[in-house]
């Protein structure tokens, strides 16, 4: 993964982030580049992102507000395919992108691409024990109590995880 996809993958859960590289190794071979084109936000980034389109310019990208999205507790990336001139592939469409969604589903990521009500094609995420939706009263109480560790420590107990990516 290039430097700035390294990046953002340091600031998620370990294991997450260990998946999403599995995933870029795997598509890599077939000959599809992906790069992570966000990582963890804050409650700030994410109140301010759902202000998008509303009460500030913009198109609406998303339906969560801070401390509604996964993003804020460092389980989510947004992905997607990289052009061979860098640019980034936003054809959602594009049989990049499936290949992209299936293999994120094969490592055990939950992929936005399949959600009804919001389609977010380039967001993955590592649920673990916790819904697939929005995060629920136990993830923020856990983020309330111990931060991004506390609720890592929750997700998967099991650290040992890691090693089945």
């Amino acid at each position: 993964m290039n430097p700035h996809s390294e990046a953002l993958l340091s600031k998620v859960n370990p294991i997450l982030a260990a998946k999403v590289r599995s995933m870029a190794e795997t598509l890599a071979a077939q000959g599809i580049t992906i790069i992570v084109v966000q990582g963890l936000r804050t409650i700030a980034e994410q109140d301010a992102l759902y202000a998008q389109g509303r009460t500030t310019p913009g198109k609406i990208v998303t339906n969560a507000k801070g401390g509604q999205s996964y993003h804020n507790f460092g389980l989510a990336c947004d992905c997607a395919p990289e052009n061979p001139d860098g640019s980034i592939d936003w054809n959602a469409s594009h049989p990049t992108w499936k290949a992209m969604e299936a293999e994120a589903v094969k490592v055990g990521l939950v992929s936005g691409a399949n959600w009804v009500r919001f389609v977010d094609a380039p967001h993955v995420q590592l649920t673990g024990k916790f819904p697939e939706g929005a995060p629920d009263t136990e993830v923020r109480e856990l983020y309330a109590k111990g931060g991004l560790q506390g609720v890592w420590d929750a997700i998967v107990p099991n650290v040992t995880e890691v090693e089945n990516v």
